[in-house]
């Protein structure tokens, strides 16, 4: 039996493309968990993207056995957690059930703007953090200038920070002893009632809902009665057992370990995250604080290219929601592509990831609306409704103030991209917070609307700076902002699924872009049209898409001009009644290229 002293719960966090799936590789190997045929690159990243983009989604936790040089034997549970802001939700969750993390740093780039965010969320969770500087080898690392540049900005003493390579295996062993001596071991009460932390949860086909807790007092045993005691829902515990990396079976989890459980739950509705698990006969009597939900800040909305996919959208959404609790949807319809579904995401990257797992594994074509945010409108009346759709906007004469999300952004960057990127943020309505240098880097802090970043500020970001810059955001507040509905017109008919909010100084010029870009995709028909922004009755933006034309003059050779204005006459009127009575066919791929997000 493993005594507490010799558990070590410790999570991996660092800016994204840093190395942590690289070292989690090797301290699995190093520990001899897996064999080496069975051994490969990124081997907690499960999902094809993943490996793809070279970025981690989803947290992932395994156990290894590590004997220490001084002959005693180390039971350390490791959680690999996300490194993009998207995803800070999951580095959240796999924090809180945590003592200690690594926190590690590219030798060659040095601090970045999510490594601070990390940092942050783990000193949030009381975490004693050691420092790891990563990627000694390449030919432009500076571990001294780095080591003191994590000293000077974060504050943390890191002249004994173990200097290693993840991909060629270099330091390892520095970093396994780090782990045991520095890290704290797990503190809890084995003879107290069980009290466990339900720390994620999602759903396999064959075992249905796959329970991920931390015990933090009591034990856990096969054929226990459990209680949520958020949902106050009962199970009995048919099977449980620990990632090493594969699932492994045993009898019961003690204190202070970290493990599986599985107890025929179907819906994961009925497991929330941050919920204290307990024993049904002997509960413990305070539930643990828990931590805060996850809030979807960008909005947009999904629709089937072909209408008989619907229900098969619906079950694919269902199904993504099993495994990604933050997501979220809502049944919606559109005049112009008609039944979908509005969803709910943690940023744009989310977004994106959701989108291309729609298509890959559940091969649905979509069109995706622009994104927008969540709006806080005052009524007249006193009342204060959230509204996710700009086609949802009441009567203007019945709303008093509308409140926009705005953001605290932190970017840092080489000090000779600075002004572009300053340049960048007071154009899209910032307001600055600070500006600090360390070495040749600064690092500015900015207020900034949701609504101007989830366009294509990133992009815009990454090209001013050459992709050097990086930059991590987290909502703070709602303000008061003048903020306008912009209606696109095409042939006089409103066209719901373009609308879109707009603070009033940056609508005029948003709405000429979509006029524009629409003149291009909308095909040429029998008469004009015209394509038209508007803010309730005022048009801001006119566009014409000028009608083809039949050479109605074409029989008439010589004879008098009366005869062919006659003609030209008759045509005009038959367009004239045409355009009345005509629909414009709009395509697909104009809706999906004229809400393709960013500046052309």
């Amino acid at each position: 039996m493993t005594d507490l002293s010799h558990i070590r719960n410790f999570s991996i966090v660092a800016h994204i493309d840093h190395g942590k799936s690289t070292l989690a590789d090797r301290l699995i190997q190093k520990c001899g968990a897996v064999s080496d045929r069975e051994m490969k690159e990124q081997l907690l990243d499960n999902m094809d993207i993943e490996r793809e983009r070279g970025i981690t989604i989803k947290a992932q936790t395994v156990r290894l056995n590590y004997t220490a040089k001084n002959g005693q034997s180390y039971i350390l549970n490791l959680i690999d957690t996300p490194g993009h802001v998207d995803f800070g939700y999951e580095v959240s969750r796999s924090l809180a059930a945590c003592e200690g993390s690594l926190l590690v740093v590219d030798a060659s780039q040095g601090v970045e703007a999510q490594t601070l965010a990390n940092v942050y969320k783990a000193l949030d969770a009381n975490h004693e953090i050691v420092p790891v500087i990563n990627k000694i080898d390449l030919p432009a690392a500076e571990p001294d200038r780095v080591k003191a540049q994590i000293e000077d900005v974060i504050g943390i003493d890191a002249t004994k920070a173990p200097l290693i390579s993840a991909k060629t295996g270099l330091g390892i062993d520095d970093v396994l002893e780090t782990i045991v001596h520095k890290l704290p071991a797990p503190i809890g009460d084995e003879n107290a009632p069980l009290k466990a932390m339900l720390v994620d949860s999602w759903y396999d086909p064959y075992l249905g809902i796959i329970v991920l807790v931390r015990v933090v007092d009591g034990v856990m045993k096969k054929g226990m009665n459990i209680q949520m005691m958020a949902t106050k829902a009962s199970y009995k515990i048919e099977r449980l057992g620990y990632f090493a990396p594969k699932m492994t079976d045993t009898d019961s989890l003690k204190t202070g370990e970290l493990g599986f459980i599985i107890c025929g739950i179907k819906s994961i509705g009925e497991t929330r995250v941050g919920d204290t698990i307990t024993d049904e006969k002997n509960p413990t009597k305070e539930a643990l604080p828990g931590f805060k939900p996850s809030l979807s800040v960008v909005f947009c909305s999904l629709f089937p290219v072909d209408m008989s996919d619907y229900e098969n959208l619906k079950e694919s959404l269902g199904k993504l929601q099993l495994n990604d609790a933050a997501f979220q949807f809502t049944p919606d319809k559109s005049m112009a592509l008609g039944q979908g579904f509005r969803c709910g995401f943690l940023g744009l990257l989310h977004m994106e990831i959701i989108q291309e797992r729609l298509s890959r594994e559940f091969n649905l074509e979509l069109i995706t609306t622009a994104p927008s945010v969540a709006y806080q409108v005052h009524l007249t009346n006193g009342d204060m409704i959230t509204m996710h759709n700009p086609a949802d906007m009441p009567d203007p004469s019945s709303i008093q103030y509308i409140e926009e999300p705005w953001v605290k952004a932190t970017i840092m960057t080489p000090d000779e991209y600075l002004g572009g990127i300053l340049q960048l943020c007071s154009e899209r309505r910032g307001v600055q917070k600070d500006l600090t240098y360390v070495g040749n880097r600064a690092m500015a802090v900015y207020h900034l609307p949701l609504n101007e970043i989830i366009f294509d500020f990133y992009d815009r970001l990454k090209s001013i700076s050459r992709g050097y810059a990086s930059f991590d955001y987290e909502v703070s507040d709602y303000e008061r902002s003048d903020l306008v509905r912009v209606n696109i017109l095409v042939n006089g008919e409103q066209v719901d699924a373009l609308a879109f909010l707009a603070h009033r100084s940056q609508s005029e010029r948003r709405g000429r872009q979509i006029c524009e870009r629409l003149k291009t995709l909308i095909p040429r028909h029998q008469f004009k049209i015209p394509i038209q922004a508007s803010i309730g009755g005022k048009i801001i933006a006119r566009e014409d898409i000028s009608a083809f034309r039949k050479d109605v003059t074409a029989k008439c050779y010589g004879g008098d001009i009366t005869r062919k204005r006659k003609l030209l006459e008759k045509q005009k009127e038959g367009k004239k009644k045409m355009r009345q009575f005509g629909n414009v066919e709009i395509p697909q791929s104009a809706f999906i290229n004229a809400l393709k997000i960013g500046d052309e």
